[in-house]
């Protein structure tokens, strides 16, 4: 195989005796007749490594490397013990790659806001530079952890101690930014193990059996780095507070909070991201206005919950709100007014059942979730909206002049999707749908709760504007089986978009 399409990686390796090293290696590792030269002895430059020979302590340079740095190659040779050597270090570097493997996938980020699909990122390839300068980072080598806990050596700043059955936090080492004791017997958060820890960024403590009584008071609010903190699937009955000001994103998610006290979110200007879902909050935790000092919050997630009125005060840098699976029974009229930059709304399987026309005229929405309420008319739809969804209501027609009172050639509406299936339609959505709304790709009837306890279906239970092959292919194949279809029919088909779309 040749040299220059091998495949190099950089780790760290920690051998017993104290020897400090960055290897690099090739593989596939068999023996090497190519022989290079060097003229004077071989200083790696800074930023590259070298092979360390631990049988006679001698620096020897991969045929790559050389290649790469354009070194002479005319009397440098590999010795026997150097093809031993490296036929060990091989096995032992596909036996740490493959945890280092497992680690990355296992613990990868989790990001509430990744749900809109943006273009991909596209990097440059990468290229080798020798003079580039490696900044070496500034923690112990080989780096200190819990003899409880998982610290790989190609993850120096992170200590995993989660799925270990632990009934205690073990001791961080000073120099850990991410600590992962989720899925634990964990009860309570002391003050102890976090005494030398600086550094700590992020700390998940989820699927544990933690109480709010046996978090040490400003425990959390000590870690003056800390960003990111999971708590959800605990036993917390009340908002854990203090926390630091540098706190970004809290998830709480899946507890038994049923009052947020007033000062509970106070001294919190960095927070982004706040999830509060299946808790016991009712309307008596607005009294206080909880949210409206937080002037940076984007996503608030308040489902599944007990409240029945809108929470009041919003900031206005909100984009994400999540508000499934309450009693809400009504929105007032201008609410959203003071939320421009809303982009997406969850309100399903509430108590709503009249919309004022113009309550969500939003700039920005993308995507609005109105299904299984009582909604009985539909409403004005904001330009900018892509997704809705209004499923499982009381709906026996849609009016598109009140959902598109204008045409604007230049500002056309951006609706592609709508879920109406489980109303009491009777007949599809008129023609004039498609010149209000040009980009609708689709519309799904489903069944409609037309009769009592017997749904019915509409002629054309999903419409597909615009098809792929395969698409046209299933609707021709379909089409072939509906050759009973009388006169009526056909008159029906001349009310909306030909039936082949579906």
């Amino acid at each position: 195989m040749m040299w220059h399409k091998a495949v190099f990686f950089k780790f760290y390796w920690q051998i017993r005796r104290g020897a400090k090293a960055i290897i690099l290696c090739c593989l596939p590792t068999r023996r090497l007749t190519t022989k290079y030269g060097l003229d004077r002895p071989f200083v790696p430059p800074a930023g590259v490594g070298y092979v360390s020979d631990d049988f006679t302590s001698t620096r020897t340079c991969c045929p790559l490397q050389l290649e790469l740095l354009r070194l002479p190659k005319s009397k440098f040779s590999w010795s026997q013990h150097t093809d031993l050597n490296m036929g060990i270090l091989s096995q032992l570097l596909i036996l740490y790659l493959l945890r280092a493997a497992l680690v990355v996938c296992q613990y990868e980020d989790y990001d509430f806001e990744d749900e809109y699909g943006g273009e991909p990122d596209h990097q440059l390839p990468y290229s080798f530079n020798p003079n580039t300068q490696v900044e070496v980072p500034h923690f112990p080598f080989p780096a200190e952890c819990a003899k409880e806990c998982f610290c790989p050596p190609a993850f120096p700043l992170s200590m995993y101690c989660d799925h270990r059955k632990l009934k205690t936090i073990p001791n961080i080492p000073s120099h850990v930014q991410q600590l992962y004791l989720q899925n634990n017997d964990i009860e309570a958060v002391p003050t102890g193990p976090f005494t030398n820890v600086t550094f700590l960024r992020e700390i998940n403590l989820s699927y544990n059996k933690i109480k709010f009584r046996m978090i040490d008071h400003g425990v959390f609010a000590k870690l003056s780095n800390l960003v990111q903190l999971h708590l959800q699937h605990n036993e917390l009955e009340e908002f854990p507070f203090p926390l630091p000001s540098s706190l970004e994103r809290l998830l709480l998610g899946f507890n038994r909070i049923s009052r947020l006290p007033g000062n509970a979110l106070e001294g919190l200007p960095n927070m982004t991201v706040l999830d509060l879902c299946n808790n016991l909050l009712d309307d008596s935790v607005f009294k206080e206005k909880p949210f409206s000092n937080m002037k940076n919050l984007m996503q608030l997630n308040l489902c599944n919950n007990r409240l029945h009125t809108m929470p009041p005060d919003l900031p206005s840098s909100l984009r994400h709100l999540s508000l499934e699976n309450n009693s809400i029974s009504h929105i007032p009229e201008n609410y959203f007014k003071r939320l421009p930059q809303i982009i997406a709304l969850r309100m399903s399987h509430n108590n709503l059942q009249n919309i004022p026309r113009n309550t969500f005229n939003l700039p920005n929405l993308l995507e609005l979730n109105l299904g299984h309420n009582k909604l009985k008319q539909v409403f004005y739809i904001p330009r900018s909206l892509q997704h809705l969804y209004i499923e499982d209501n009381e709906i026996e027609n849609i009016n598109v002049t009140v959902m598109c009172p204008t045409l604007d050639p230049l500002n056309i509406n951006q609706l592609t999707y709508i879920r109406v299936d489980q109303n009491k339609l009777t007949s599809p959505i008129s023609t004039y749908a498609f010149f209000c709304f040009p980009l609708i790709r689709t519309i799904y009837y489903g069944e409609q709760n037309v009769t009592v306890n017997r749904p019915t279906q509409l002629r054309t239970p999903v419409f597909r504007r615009f098809l792929t092959p395969e698409e046209f292919q299933e609707a021709e194949d379909n089409h072939e089986t509906l050759n009973q279809e009388t006169e009526e029919d056909h008159e029906e088909e001349d009310s909306y978009f030909h039936p082949y779309y579906h």
